[in-house]
């Protein structure tokens, strides 16, 4: 069987079902519209943003999305704060899905840091009123507070380029 082609003028009404499916926690839904959204119009930016939320929704879950599907999304993001941003977002998520998974703490701490370096950069990238940076890092500190287990380190003070794989 073959994928039948999404027109462009229905776009706009894909987005909001894809949308509407991660709100009622059926990513894989909405990874489907996206997909298709960008077989359409492979430069809508809403579209890869969308996607790229849809597959970290299923971090975690009985899925087979990994960390780096994520990731392999973020060299088509348009600017520097939204690769910095999203991915931040993905390091966090993906901490989070450890921490509910129970798993090794240093690991998720690696996670969170580098999530929170993400956000540092992307932070002095945002245009003016934009804050959404900030939100994040500050979760991700309350995060480390409500668990010791994964260390008390200075976040500031770790080094590393890359997440942990």
């Amino acid at each position: 069987m073959e994928l039948k082609r999404l027109g462009s003028e229905a776009i706009p009404g894909a987005l909001a079902k894809a949308e509407r499916y991660r709100l009622l926690n059926e990513p894989e839904q909405a990874e489907s519209i996206c997909l298709d959204i960008l077989a359409a119009d492979p430069k809508n930016r809403e579209a890869r943003v969308m996607l790229l939320l849809a597959l970290t929704d299923q971090f975690g879950k009985r899925s087979a999305v990994s960390v780096r599907d994520a990731q392999a999304l973020l060299p088509d993001l348009a600017t520097e704060y939204d690769r910095e941003y999203y991915a931040g977002l993905i390091c966090e998520r993906w901490a989070r899905a450890q921490i509910e998974a129970k798993l090794p703490g240093h690991s998720t701490y690696e996670w969170l840091a580098a999530a929170m370096k993400h956000y540092g950069r992307a932070e002095g990238l945002a245009p003016a009123g934009n804050q959404d940076a900030v939100l994040r890092w500050n979760a991700c500190v309350r995060t480390l507070a409500q668990h010791p287990e994964l260390g008390e380190k200075d976040v500031g003070a770790e080094s590393f380029d890359e997440p942990p794989v």
